[in-house]
């Protein structure tokens, strides 16, 4: 009899610890170099909370990992479109705005623009910015600052462009004149040529190694993100590239933090994105990432200057969700990849 008793407040002691393991842990799904390391440690240092972090490179495939289970993450960082499908889709807790008080820090000229969520009931941006090309400039003198620089055999096998079909796709489709959430066979079809018509010249398509790739010299123009090219690069390398905003075709992004429906570790999610919000937290993100700040106190205590500021993103496109047109455009996609 002493001896099941025993057995059961063994058993009661080892789940309450398992208990107590689990209010320390915050299991995050983010993109790759979209976060200083010292922000991390410096969080875990201050509230004990260990974050374990996986990472993706393409919103389908956070997606798809999610979608199907995931690995019991609580955070991840969609951008705007699929934060609206996953929205749509019953994906996402309900954000306690009691439990942010930095939320007041955000700059609400840009959160505006994110017109399915505009109270902040789900999703609460982290990072504005948009899809610019990068072009080493010790190789490559003179080029048009638009996507006709893929046109060019001079630089065939010497560029990539995102494996990403939102991006091209709303890309091309807006370079030919048509809405980025086309259905319609011909606009496609339109888009479709102009993709093959750059394919011709890339090495690949690549959402992973393209900033690296850049900085080593093995890609001489890259479609993709300032900071992951600005991750791998020195500053003497910096003094030979140019990256632009397309002044046609451009994407701009809103990435921003959710917390998946069942998260386990609720509270400290909360604990997370507050902390994120604090503008002498914040400003490290956006001097790290080089790009605008989407947190007003941070704007003010920054030292470096972006790259690119808000007002070079009123003509670029937010990606929506593409509703019916999904499977059309993505079919469209499938072919220019098998072409």
């Amino acid at each position: 009899m002493k001896k099941s008793v025993i057995f059961i407040l063994m058993l009661l002691a080892l789940a309450g610890c398992g208990k107590e393991e689990q209010k320390n842990e915050l299991y995050l799904f983010n993109w790759s170099d979209y976060i200083p390391d010292e922000v991390i440690t410096d969080f875990e240092n201050e509230t004990g909370i260990k974050v374990i972090t996986d990472y993706y490179s393409s919103n389908e495939e956070m997606y798809a990992k999610i979608k199907a289970g995931g690995d019991g993450y609580d955070i991840t960082v969609p951008s705007t479109d699929y934060a609206e499908i996953m929205m749509k889709q019953g994906m996402l807790e309900k954000i306690d705005k009691s439990k942010i008080s930095n939320l007041k820090e955000l700059n609400e000229d840009i959160a505006s623009k994110i017109s399915f969520d505009k109270n902040h009931d789900y999703i609460i941006p982290y990072s504005v910015g948009a899809t610019g090309i990068a072009v080493n400039t010790e190789y490559v003198k003179d080029f048009e600052r638009s996507f006709d620089i893929y046109n060019r055999k001079d630089l065939k096998g010497k560029m990539t462009l995102l494996d990403d079909m939102r991006e091209v796709m709303s890309s091309a489709l807006i370079i030919a004149g048509h809405s980025p959430e086309s259905s319609d066979p011909q606009d496609l079809e339109d888009a479709q040529n102009i993709i093959l018509g750059w394919k011709e010249n890339i090495l690949k398509f690549d959402s992973e190694s393209f900033g690296k790739g850049f900085t080593n010299g093995e890609y001489l123009v890259v479609h993709g993100y300032y900071e992951n090219i600005a991750a791998h690069m020195t500053d003497e390398q910096a003094e030979n590239m140019v990256f632009f905003i397309p002044e046609k075709g451009a994407q701009m992004y809103i990435d921003s933090m959710v917390i998946l429906k069942g998260a386990k570790n609720i509270e400290n999610a909360y604990k997370f994105i507050d902390y994120i919000y604090r503008p002498e937290v914040y400003v490290k993100i956006v001097d790290y990432l080089e790009t605008p700040s989407i947190n007003i106190g941070a704007g003010k205590l920054r030292e470096t200057t972006p790259v690119y500021d808000v007002e070079d993103l009123k003509e670029a496109y937010l990606m929506k969700d593409l509703g019916e047109a999904l499977a059309p455009q993505s079919e469209v996609w499938n072919e220019i990849l098998t072409q």
